[in-house]
């Protein structure tokens, strides 16, 4: 199967699995990501809310140019909002967010958590190495190696993308979802995954 088929077809499975679920089941299976949410000590990952359809970026794609990109629709807009305010609501508390330099993880992470906590910051590290693009190997062991600084207690939240998750903890991310890590030990080449929030 080629990696953009594969890509789709994680994204459609955990869309689906997440709808086919009771609103009050999803809501129990998901408690789990609150309670641990709110102990802190935790980096949590999100992929970038909703966006446009398609595939990576346009051909003229430029880093510093938004309107090269493929962006956050409406829907994704919306969604990033909400998901600032359940955290809120909810007693999280981030002592950082960090973002990949792409509009659309900074626009979520804008509209997500700017309101709430301290404003995000832009990491390389994070940002996409999707069709050849950044150095996946050098990118990912920057992140580990940062988190395992993380003090005792804070919580990161880290908007970035699909192919960044993927390679940080072995999973794949709809849109918008937020995977609840253990902060990495030594010797560890991924995050463990504890928990996950799919809005």
């Amino acid at each position: 199967m080629r990696a953009i088929d594969r890509r789709q077809c994680l994204q459609g499975l955990a869309a689906l699995s997440a709808s086919a679920l009771p609103t009050s089941l999803l809501a129990q299976t998901q408690e789990p990501f609150w309670a641990l949410a709110r102990q802190g000590g935790h980096v949590l990952l999100m992929r970038h809310a909703a966006t446009e359809s398609g595939i990576g970026d346009p051909p003229q794609f430029r880093l510093g140019d938004c309107s090269t990109q493929r962006n956050l629709s409406a829907q994704g807009r919306e969604q990033a909002r909400v998901l600032g305010l359940r955290l809120a609501q909810a007693g999280v508390s981030l002592q950082a967010v960090y973002s990949s330099a792409w509009c659309r993880c900074t626009d979520t992470a804008r509209l997500a958590f700017d309101p709430h906590h301290r404003p995000h910051q832009v990491w390389p590290a994070l940002n996409s190495f999707f069709q050849g693009q950044g150095d996946e190997r050098r990118q990912t062991h920057a992140v580990l190696e940062r988190a395992r600084q993380m003090p005792a207690g804070h919580s990161w939240m880290l908007v970035t993308h699909q192919v960044n998750i993927s390679a940080l903890t072995g999973r794949g991310t709809a849109m918008g979802e937020v995977l609840l890590c253990r902060p990495p030990q030594a010797g560890d080449t991924r995050l463990t995954v504890l928990a996950a929030w799919l809005p």
